[in-house]
């Protein structure tokens, strides 16, 4: 059977969060423009996500962008279900995630699908090596192989040598690189990444994003990226999909967006970079007169 080349297809996905114990929401509601219109405007419930469909190529970054309360995080959390969807279909490498039984979605989670988080959430009292190998312990690997992995999962990502160290000794770049290595190690297909760098300051932030980028060449891994910021989408992602409200906006490559934004959200969104190519553009105009003028003189 041929492989289907998207890596992720979500259709409709909904997510509606009650703000009352007693206020029940179901797929039903989503289905009623009116219903829909109601929850949102009134202050009982939240509407995060509205009708999200997209699709994710195999080995391809994909990166979703918007500003807070977007539904960007929503969205990532909704595809291993750590926030449940209201409605809608997500299907992962062929495999319906939807409609997972607890022990499927516990399985899935740690055979098929690895996630970087912005906050680290490595674990105090372990040592480096032993939070990038911890997936694999609760996989059950055996100890040895699954420490060969943690110190080849740590040379990838340049902490040779700092096995033995616990958290508190490494820096907030060092921390993430530990956060990476523990997603490679599980050597999922798939990589979930919310806002890894927003914590970092810019130089470490640019560092890691060169570490991702050179990562990915070597890995072809489908990685899903979530992000606010525009200049790290634009170095990463090879698509691109802009978040408002919940919806989604326009979804294209970085070169698409910039040039042919959708909307006056969009617009405004990249409107700082479409500045920065004009200038860009000015000086190259006005040089390439500079250098005829001169060439014309001698």
């Amino acid at each position: 059977m041929e492989t289907p080349s998207e890596a992720i297809v979500i259709r409709d996905l909904w997510k509606i969060y009650s703000r009352k114990k007693d206020l029940r929401i179901s797929s039903s509601d989503v289905e009623n423009e009116e219903r829909v219109e109601e929850l949102d405007k009134g202050e009982d419930a939240v509407v995060a996500m509205k009708n999200v469909s997209l699709s994710v190529n195999r080995g391809e970054t994909f990166i979703i962008m918007g500003l807070s309360g977007s539904g960007k995080s929503t969205l990532i959390r909704c595809l291993i279900r750590l926030v449940e969807p209201t409605s809608g279909e997500i299907i992962v490498n062929g495999e319906n995630v939807t409609m997972m039984h607890k022990r499927e979605l516990v399985d899935f989670r740690r055979e098929k699908i690895a996630m970087v988080f912005q906050h680290y959430g490595l674990l105090p009292h372990r040592t480096v090596l032993d939070n990038v190998c911890f997936g694999l312990k609760l996989r059950g690997e055996e100890k040895e192989a699954r420490r060969a992995k943690g110190v080849e999962a740590l040379e990838q990502v340049g902490l040779k040598g700092w096995e033995k160290y616990y958290p508190a000794s490494l820096s907030g770049g060092m921390r993430q690189r530990v956060g990476i290595a523990r997603a490679l190690v599980m050597d999922a297909s798939i990589l979930l990444m919310d806002e890894p760098f927003s914590g970092l300051d810019p130089l470490i932030r640019r560092e890691l994003q060169d570490e991702m980028i050179r990562l990915q060449k070597e890995m072809h891994k489908t990685i899903f990226f979530v992000t606010h910021d525009l200049s790290e989408a634009l170095r990463m992602g090879d698509r691109m999909a802009i978040m408002k409200k919940g919806e989604i906006v326009q979804v294209g490559s970085p070169d698409e967006v910039i040039a042919s934004p959708a909307d006056e959200y969009v617009a405004k969104f990249v409107q700082d970079e479409r500045d920065q190519v004009q200038r860009a553009e000015q000086v190259l105009a006005r040089e390439h007169t500079r250098k005829e003028a001169e060439a014309h003189v001698s």
